[in-house]
Protein backbone atom coordinates (compact mmCIF):
# COMPACT_ATOMS: atom_id res chain seq x y z
CA UNK A 1 0.00 0.00 0.00
CA UNK A 2 0.72 3.88 -0.87
CA UNK A 3 0.06 6.15 1.53
CA UNK A 4 0.59 10.27 1.03
CA UNK A 5 1.11 11.06 4.42
CA UNK A 6 4.92 12.90 3.97
CA UNK A 7 2.94 14.87 0.88
CA UNK A 8 0.83 16.74 3.21
CA UNK A 9 4.15 17.63 5.19
CA UNK A 10 6.21 18.36 2.76
CA UNK A 11 3.91 20.74 1.64
CA UNK A 12 3.58 22.63 4.79
CA UNK A 13 7.41 23.17 4.97
CA UNK A 14 7.21 24.26 1.46
CA UNK A 15 4.41 26.55 2.05
CA UNK A 16 2.04 25.44 -0.98
CA UNK A 17 -1.74 24.79 0.35
CA UNK A 18 -4.39 22.68 -1.44
CA UNK A 19 -5.73 25.60 -2.65
CA UNK A 20 -2.50 26.71 -4.31
CA UNK A 21 -2.12 22.96 -6.01
CA UNK A 22 -5.24 23.97 -7.38
CA UNK A 23 -5.54 27.32 -8.14
CA UNK A 24 -1.51 27.70 -9.30
CA UNK A 25 -0.73 24.39 -10.65
CA UNK A 26 -3.94 23.18 -12.15
CA UNK A 27 -4.27 20.31 -9.77
CA UNK A 28 -7.49 18.89 -10.31
CA UNK A 29 -9.45 18.67 -6.88
CA UNK A 30 -10.26 14.94 -7.65
CA UNK A 31 -6.78 14.18 -7.72
CA UNK A 32 -6.37 15.47 -4.39
CA UNK A 33 -9.35 13.32 -3.11
CA UNK A 34 -7.21 10.71 -4.25
CA UNK A 35 -4.27 11.32 -2.37
CA UNK A 36 -6.29 12.55 0.82
CA UNK A 37 -7.62 8.55 0.55
CA UNK A 38 -4.69 7.04 -0.29
CA UNK A 39 -6.21 5.92 -3.76
CA UNK A 40 -3.61 5.04 -6.67
CA UNK A 41 -2.32 7.92 -8.58
CA UNK A 42 0.30 7.35 -11.70
CA UNK A 43 3.81 8.60 -11.72
CA UNK A 44 3.30 11.27 -13.90
CA UNK A 45 1.20 12.81 -11.22
CA UNK A 46 4.06 12.38 -8.91
CA UNK A 47 6.48 13.67 -11.28
CA UNK A 48 4.41 16.35 -11.37
CA UNK A 49 4.15 17.12 -7.30
CA UNK A 50 8.21 16.56 -6.65
CA UNK A 51 8.64 18.90 -9.38
CA UNK A 52 6.18 21.85 -7.62
CA UNK A 53 7.58 20.71 -4.66
CA UNK A 54 10.89 20.82 -5.70
CA UNK A 55 11.32 17.10 -3.86
CA UNK A 56 12.19 13.56 -3.93
CA UNK A 57 10.05 10.66 -4.07
CA UNK A 58 9.99 9.81 -0.87
CA UNK A 59 9.09 13.36 0.51
CA UNK A 60 5.51 12.78 -0.92
CA UNK A 61 5.00 8.82 -0.64
CA UNK A 62 6.10 5.89 1.63
CA UNK A 63 5.49 2.20 0.80
CA UNK A 64 3.98 -0.01 3.06
CA UNK A 65 3.80 -4.05 2.96
CA UNK A 66 0.55 -5.72 3.43
CA UNK A 67 -1.29 -4.98 6.44
CA UNK A 68 1.86 -2.88 7.84
CA UNK A 69 1.80 0.69 8.44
Amino acid sequence: MIKYDKLWETMALRGITQYMLVKDYHVSKSLLHRLRNNQGVNMNTIDTLCTILHCNIEDIATHYDGDEE
